[in-house]
C-alpha cells in the first residue's frame, strides 16, 4: 500500500493546479494484496505437499492422456482439430488470420529450438540470427534475382543449418552460462551486421517490396494471399511436428538426451560429442531458417528491429513454459504466449501486467512446463521386455 500509494492515490491535474486524493484505490490495494498473499502462499503449501509425490500432471496432461488412452477418442481430437485448422480462415477475419500465422511460426521456432534446449540441454540465446539468415536471404535474392519463396524455402533451410554448424564449432567445449553468452553474442553479431552493412543489406531502412509465395504462378491478392501463407504456414508446422518427433524417437535424439543428462557419461558410453552438439545446431537452426524465408514473405517487409535478443527470449520462453522437450507443451506454450497478449488489448495498458503474472505463475507453480516430456522407460517382465511410457 505504502510502494503504489504516489500512484495509486495521488492525481495531480496540472491544468487546474488540483489534488485529488483517492482513497478507495488505496483500500482496494490492501484488500487485494491481502487476498493474492493468501492465495500464494496457499498455492506455495500445496506445491511443497505435491513435491514428495511421483510424476503429478496437470490438468492438461491428466486431459491428453486420458484421451491418448482411447484411439477413437484419440483419431476423433484430431479430426476435428484439423477439420477446425482447415476452416479457420474462412470463418475468421484477416486479422485473425495473420495472428495465427504468427503464432504458427513460433511453433515452428520454438519446435526448432527444443532441439537445441529441450533434447540436447544446449542454452541458445542467439536463435534470432538463424531466422534472420532465411528472412534476408529470401529478401536479397529476390530483390537482386528474383527468385522465388518456394526455391528459396529448401535454400533458407540449408543456409540455417550451415549457420548452425558455424556457430557449433566454436562452442563444442562450452556449456552452462559460458554457451548462453556466447550464442547471445553471436546472435548480436549478426543483428549489428544487418544493421550496419548498408551497402547489402539496406541497413536500418530494411528491404521492402518482397514477393509473396505464388502457387503455380498464379499471383493472389491481398486476402487471399494471407490465407494461402496461412496453409503454407500450417503445413510446415506439421512437417516441423512429424520430423521432431522422429528425431526425438532416433538413434541421435537417444544421443542429445544422453548429453543433456551427463555430457561426460555421454562421452565414455562412446557417443561422439562434437557430431552430437554439431547436429543439434544444424537440425534446430533448420527450422529457424525456413521459418525466416515465411516471415520475409508475410510481411513483405524486414529491417533488423525484427530480430532483436527480444525475439530470441520469447521463443526460448515457449519452450521453457510449455516444456522442455515436450512437442505438444511447445505447442501450448506458443499458444498462450503469442495469442494471449493479442487477446488482452481489451485490458489496454494492463495486458502487458497480465502477461507477466501469467509467465511468473506458470514458473513458480509449473517449472516443468505445462507440459511435461515424457520418458520412455522399459521394465523387465520375466522373459518378455515391455515398454511403457511413464513421466
Amino acid at each position: 500500500m505504502f510502494l503504489t500509494f504516489p500512484l495509486m492515490v495521488i492525481k495531480v491535474d496540472t491544468i487546474n493546479k488540483t489534488i485529488e486524493w483517492r482513497w478507495m484505490n488505496l483500500l482496494w490495494v490492501g484488500i487485494g494484496s491481502f487476498v493474492l498473499s493468501f492465495v500464494w502462499r496457499w498455492l506455495l503449501e500445496r506445491k511443497e505437499m505435491q513435491k514428495d509425490q511421483v510424476a503429478t500432471e496437470g490438468p492438461v496432461e491428466r486431459l491428453l492422456t486420458s484421451v491418448s488412452t482411447i484411439p477413437a477418442a484419440r483419431w476423433s481430437l484430431l479430426a476435428v482439430i484439423g477439420a477446425a485448422a482447415v476452416i479457420f480462415p474462412h470463418m475468421a477475419g484477416m486479422y485473425q488470420t495473420n495472428i495465427m500465422i504468427s503464432c504458427l511460426t513460433y511453433v515452428a521456432l520454438g519446435l526448432g529450438l527444443n532441439i537445441v534446449v529441450g533434447l540436447a540441454g544446449l542454452l541458445d540465446l542467439g536463435y534470432v540470427a538463424f531466422y534472420a539468415v532465411g528472412a534476408y536471404a529470401y529478401a536479397l535474392m529476390n530483390m537482386h534475382f528474383e527468385i522465388g519463396f518456394w526455391t528459396m524455402l529448401p535454400i533458407g533451410a540449408l543456409l540455417g543449418a550451415i549457420c548452425g554448424i558455424l556457430l557449433g564449432f566454436p562452442v563444442l567445449r562450452l556449456r552452462g552460462d559460458y554457451l548462453a553468452i556466447v550464442t547471445l553474442g553471436f546472435g548480436e553479431i549478426i543483428r549489428l551486421v544487418l544493421e550496419n552493412w548498408g551497402d547489402v543489406t539496406m541497413g536500418p531502412s530494411g528491404i521492402s517490396g518482397i514477393d509473396r509465395p505464388m502457387l503455380f504462378g498464379h499471383k493472389f491478392g491481398v486476402f487471399d494471399s494471407i490465407t494461402f501463407m496461412y496453409y503454407i504456414m500450417l503445413g510446415l508446422m506439421i512437417l516441423t511436428i512429424f520430423f521432431v518427433n522422429r528425431l526425438q524417437n532416433s538413434r541421435i535424439g537417444r544421443a542429445w538426451l544422453a548429453l543433456r543428462e551427463d555430457e561426460i557419461a555421454c562421452q565414455a558410453m562412446g557417443i561422439d560429442r562434437t557430431k552430437t552438439k554439431l547436429m543439434a545446431f544444424a537440425l534446430g537452426a533448420t527450422w529457424a531458417g525456413m521459418a525466416g524465408v515465411v516471415f520475409a514473405a508475410k510481411t513483405t517487409f524486414i529491417n533488423p528491429a525484427s530480430f532483436t535478443f527480444w525475439e530470441s527470449a520469447i521463443i526460448l520462453s515457449v519452450v521453457v513454459i510449455g516444456g522442455m522437450g515436450s512437442i505438444r507443451g511447445v505447442i501450448l506454450g506458443a499458444l498462450v504466449l503469442i495469442l494471449l497478449p493479442e487477446y488482452l488489448r481489451a485490458f489496454s495498458e494492463f495486458r502487458m501486467l497480465i502477461f507477466g503474472a501469467t509467465m511468473v505463475l506458470v514458473m513458480v507453480f509449473r517449472p516443468q512446463g505445462l507440459i511435461r516430456a515424457k520418458r520412455k522407460v522399459y521394465t523387465y517382465m520375466g522373459k518378455q521386455t515391455a515398454g511403457a511410457e511413464h513421466g
